[in-house]
């Protein structure tokens, strides 16, 4: 007898928006597109949902309408991924990203909130932010309650890691005229 082995289909894009468009998905489904794997997202809970509405009330204090602020919504990394992160600030565009999804040039800074998804915002999300050259990623550690700041991507990894307290205080790299309270996100 010959063994088989369970095989995994890879999808693009392209395929993951048709099935999108074909209703292959109940509505209520949580997922997203990492390096051409489906993958379920986890339910958000009170504490993820209360700081990502935080995050987004406090950055929506601090912008004007040259950065736009996008929450829990696309944005497209190459042909195999679209992750949905929990806050993203983007360079504006003509027609608010109506006619696609911002990609990793258009990214400011990525952020994601994190208790039950932890480990894999560290190793898999980190690494697939880094290889596309999201300058800025920000974990919101809600277990831990601390901000960890990952700058300078090259070859999959960040070279500047940073853990920040309710304490400080920083500037974004590519807003360096902001000033971000790590209090009032934590």
């Amino acid at each position: 007898m010959v063994a088989v082995f369970p095989q995994k289909h890879l999808t693009d894009i392209a395929e993951w928006h048709r099935m999108g468009e074909a209703g292959i998905f109940p509505p209520e489904a949580r997922m997203e597109l990492i390096e051409g794997e489906i993958l379920h997202m986890a339910p958000i809970g009170f504490n993820h949902a209360g700081h990502v509405t935080r995050l987004t009330r406090y950055f929506f204090r601090l912008l004007d309408d040259t950065v736009s602020i996008r929450s829990q919504n696309p944005i497209q990394l190459g042909d195999l991924s679209e992750p949905e992160p929990d806050l993203v600030l983007v360079k504006p565009d003509t027609d608010d990203y109506t006619t696609r999804h911002p990609s990793a040039a258009d990214v400011l800074l990525l952020v994601e909130v994190s208790d039950s998804t932890l480990r894999f915002d560290r190793t898999q999300k980190l690494r697939l932010y880094a290889t596309h050259g999201i300058t800025e990623y920000w974990i919101v550690n809600l277990v831990d309650e601390c901000l960890e700041v990952y700058r300078q991507p090259q070859d999959g990894d960040y070279l500047d890691k940073s853990l920040l307290t309710k304490a400080d205080s920083f500037n974004l790299v590519a807003l360096p005229a902001l000033q971000v309270s790590v209090a009032a996100i934590l």
